[in-house]
């Protein structure tokens, strides 16, 4: 039976479970060829559970047994069948390390700037709601829920670090962008966790939504496994058509450092600007800062030299989602992120027709280098005052 199984369609992981021999049940992501249509129909048939279209990668999401997964392969239009992965969740001082409050006199604070937030969901925070709330949109993935809440923390942190405006501590815990707009995604569960399948349902969405919430920015501070390169992986994918549909993509590189060739799709990318995280050592000194240990490094399975730059992401202190006017402290590239998100709709204050990539040099080239390796720091730490100066 084997020989007429196309391996070169199966990510590694069905290969081992072909190779098994077991007939387990188990979640998938078909992606069919460029020019081809989804056969939905076809799929649904063979499928214990179809559980999303995904015209976003042109191809479909289910539950689907060995047996007819290897009988699926033998459809010439069908390009890749990739394992569903798990996806996973991974400020005073370190506003002044990436230069934020040296900008203060150019007026810029991101305002009428939406930024997508993928994640666990945004908790009614004061500095988010006061003096009138700013999360101008909410979509649960997850329980189907319409009052916004974030039932981890997760989220609520990296709205703060991106967008608080400070109100409950008198200004000390500001974001990096006061006065954005946050459109709040939840499509991670209550421990953080999701599906690939998941997040690319939740990319489709913002793309078609995007003019509803004029959404420019779309913050990743989440990752899965990179298993694949970059053709054939469904996280990138989907990045990079949001990139092609004019939004600023923005992810987290993860916390699986100080290893190298750990970084996380989507931040796998070529286009997406990748981020790291800097421990800054509580000071305000650029020199005084290291990579964090956790902070993942390249190069990409496809030799990209990633991450794109850095910035803190140590002891962060941003909004707690359990006390709605108190603060928490967190660490990991997920709170460098919203960082340069912040930076992003700043930006777009500037000149609301920068381009993903106009956004991406700017970034990059206002970096400072520190004493690490490129697979480290990439262009080094974001000065956001060199931008502006």
């Amino acid at each position: 039976m084997k020989s007429h199984i196309n391996f070169n369609k199966l990510c590694p992981i069905i290969q081992g479970q072909v190779n098994s021999r077991n007939n387990n049940i188990i979640p998938v992501i078909i992606s069919y060829k460029t020019d081809k249509k989804i056969k939905e129909g076809e799929i649904s048939s063979l499928s214990n559970k179809f559980n999303y279209n995904l015209p976003i990668v042109n191809g479909c999401a289910c539950d689907m047994c060995i047996q007819s997964i290897i009988e699926v392969t033998s459809d010439p239009d069908i390009e890749f069948i990739s394992y569903d992965s798990k996806v996973f969740a991974v400020m005073d001082i370190a506003r002044n390390v990436v230069g934020a409050d040296l900008i203060l006199n150019t007026g810029y604070t991101g305002k009428n700037v939406t930024v997508a937030i993928i994640d666990t969901g945004v908790s009614p925070h004061a500095d988010l709601m006061y003096p009138t709330s700013r999360i101008v949109g909410f979509k649960d993935f997850v329980n189907n829920e319409t009052k916004f809440y974030d039932d981890n923390g997760h989220g609520t942190h990296c709205a703060g670090i991106l967008a608080g405006n400070g109100y409950s501590s008198k200004g000390k815990y500001k974001g990096i962008a006061p006065e954005a707009n946050i459109l709040s995604i939840k499509v991670l569960d209550e421990n953080g966790n999701g599906n690939t399948s998941d997040i690319l349902s939740t990319v489709q969405w913002i793309i078609e939504n995007k003019e509803v919430y004029k959404t420019r920015i779309i913050n990743f501070s989440l990752g899965a496994i990179a298993q694949y390169r970059e053709r054939r992986d469904p996280l990138v994918k989907a990045a990079n058509r949001a990139i092609d549909n004019n939004l600023i993509v923005i992810a987290a590189v993860g916390n699986s450092g100080p290893m190298r060739n750990t970084i996380l799709a989507p931040a796998t990318s070529r286009h997406v600007i990748s981020v790291g995280a800097l421990n800054d050592n509580r000071t305000e000194e650029i020199n005084n800062g290291n990579i964090a240990e956790f902070s993942s490094r390249g190069p990409t399975i496809d030799r990209i030299r990633k991450p794109d730059l850095i910035a803190p992401g140590v002891n962060i202190m941003s909004l707690s989602n359990k006390n709605l006017t108190g603060y928490t402290n967190l660490s990991g590239t997920s709170m460098s992120a919203p960082m340069v998100s912040g930076a992003a709709a700043l930006l777009l204050n500037e000149n609301p027709n920068y381009t993903h990539f106009d956004i991406k040099r700017k970034l990059v080239n206002a970096c400072t280098k520190i004493k690490a390796s490129s697979y480290e720091q990439g262009a080094g730490i974001l000065d956001i005052s060199k931008i502006f100066s």
